[in-house]
């Protein structure tokens, strides 16, 4: 990425991210849609009102895996193959142990975390169930993560996709069997997931082992190696605690929109999930000018990181009003998805409507978030995006609870683009600060 047209290289490494992560939300989608359409609202509520919980343990999975990638992509660069089997071994060890503690506390606290943040009585034993099932499960998207991490740390990146897609079409048939053909409700979509990661995780690690035979573990790289295993661990846990900060600001929300009832918190979830949907251009764009400004401050050309940094907030702007746009004239289509259109409460459609046509209007400053948080973490800035996420939840905690009081759920709807313009509008102020810093170090050699 140190030659060429920058625009074009944005978007061609950018797009196949793009239909990564779209893969990626219509997995998560699944689950919701079928006990939707073939459960009922309060099922629909009842998993919608987890979603929040479900991104803290999964999204600590995602920054742990990634975490660990970086040692044995570094091993692998320095064609060190013995270390890096190390790595690779130790790096599962480590998976398993924080995937037992992890289950083991948050099953014990599903209930009570459920109770804190006000879960209305008539969805809280299907959404205990539900989310108690996708924690006791939690290995699998460990591991998942962590293999598709491996293989994007060596220069596969078409695998993880592939495998992806397995799995999502997997999760549709095994959730449809444990709804209708096993009524198993709440807990057979859970059920069905766990299942559908399993088998991914699975079939990466075979290809791994058959593909990649510097992969293939001999018994002394199992030796344990606490040395390395705390290494591993000291980059992986701050990853997947940014991941974190980001849910708590989700479940803190969450808490505000159960003091609506059951049939705003279905509305809600699912103008999260169109929403959401129709976003996965921003991180796409996001990590192309991750990748684009750390090749760059390698080579040492500055004006060509500020040039990357122009031509992605002109991208990200287009596609922002593309999918406002988008979002507009999908609303109404796509919250039948999830529920069925002869049944669904006018009530619940039209509060799906109002969320999405309100955030679609701050579509830039999201997209802005994207640009410049994983753009600085490129440029090798650890405190500004940590920074920038502080901000957001700081600023979606109090819209959350301050809006409501007086706009009700048109209040509500607000929480999320208040918190998206406190923190995309403070984050370019944040980039001039990194890139002047870092042109002054070149400039005296440092």
């Amino acid at each position: 990425m140190t030659k060429g047209s920058i625009p074009r290289l944005l978007l061609s490494f950018s797009i196949p991210l793009y239909f990564g992560n779209l893969f990626q939300q219509l997995y998560s989608m699944v689950d919701t849609i079928v006990v939707g359409r073939f459960v009922g609202v309060e099922a629909l509520a009842a998993v919608g009102s987890t979603s929040g919980f479900s991104f803290m343990v999964v999204g600590f999975a995602q920054g742990l895996a990634a975490g660990f990638s970086v040692i044995i992509s570094q091993r692998y660069g320095a064609k060190d193959m013995d270390a890096m089997r190390k790595a690779y071994a130790m790096s599962m060890i480590g998976s398993v142990l924080m995937s037992i503690l992890i289950a083991v506390f948050c099953c014990m606290m599903s209930l009570p975390f459920l109770r804190v943040i006000n879960t209305p009585d008539n969805i809280i034993d299907n959404a205990n169930s539900y989310i108690s099932i996708i924690y006791a499960g939690i290995a699998t998207a460990v591991f998942y993560n962590l293999f598709s991490s491996i293989l994007r740390a060596v220069g596969d990146s078409r695998s993880p996709l592939a495998f992806l897609l397995i799995s999502s079409i997997l999760n549709i048939v095994l959730d449809l069997f444990f709804v209708i053909v096993i009524p198993l409700g709440c807990s057979g979509v859970a059920i069905a997931t766990v299942i559908a990661q399993g088998v991914s995780a699975a079939i990466s690690y075979i290809y791994i082992a058959r593909r990649f035979p510097m992969f293939r573990l001999r018994k002394e790289d199992w030796r344990f190696d606490p040395n390395l295993l705390a290494r591993l661990m000291k980059i992986g846990i701050p990853g997947a605690v940014q991941f974190s900060v980001c849910a708590i600001g989700v479940i803190i929300v969450q808490a505000a929109i159960n003091d609506f009832g059951s049939d705003t918190v279905a509305a809600y979830s699912v103008g999260v999930k169109i929403e959401n949907l129709i976003t996965q251009f921003f991180p796409a764009i996001g990590m192309g000018l991750s990748t684009f400004a750390g090749q760059n401050l390698g080579a040492g050309f500055f004006r060509r990181i500020r040039k990357g940094f122009r031509s992605a907030f002109i991208i990200m702007a287009v596609g922002a009003v593309a999918s406002m746009i988008l979002a507009r004239l999908l609303a109404v289509p796509f919250s039948y998805l999830f529920m069925d259109s002869s049944t669904a409460p006018e009530e619940i459609t039209a509060e799906i409507v109002q969320y999405v046509d309100t955030v679609a209007w701050f579509f830039i400053p999201l997209g802005m978030i994207f640009i410049y948080r994983t753009g600085c973490q490129g440029l090798g800035s650890g405190i500004i995006p940590m920074f920038s996420s502080v901000t957001e939840l700081v600023f979606r905690i109090i819209a959350a609870f301050t809006l409501p009081i007086a706009f009700g759920y048109t209040g509500l709807c607000f929480a999320s683009p208040a918190a998206w313009v406190a923190a995309g509008f403070a984050l370019p102020f944040c980039y001039f600060y990194q890139i002047r810093k870092l042109e002054q170090k070149s400039s005296l050699g440092i």
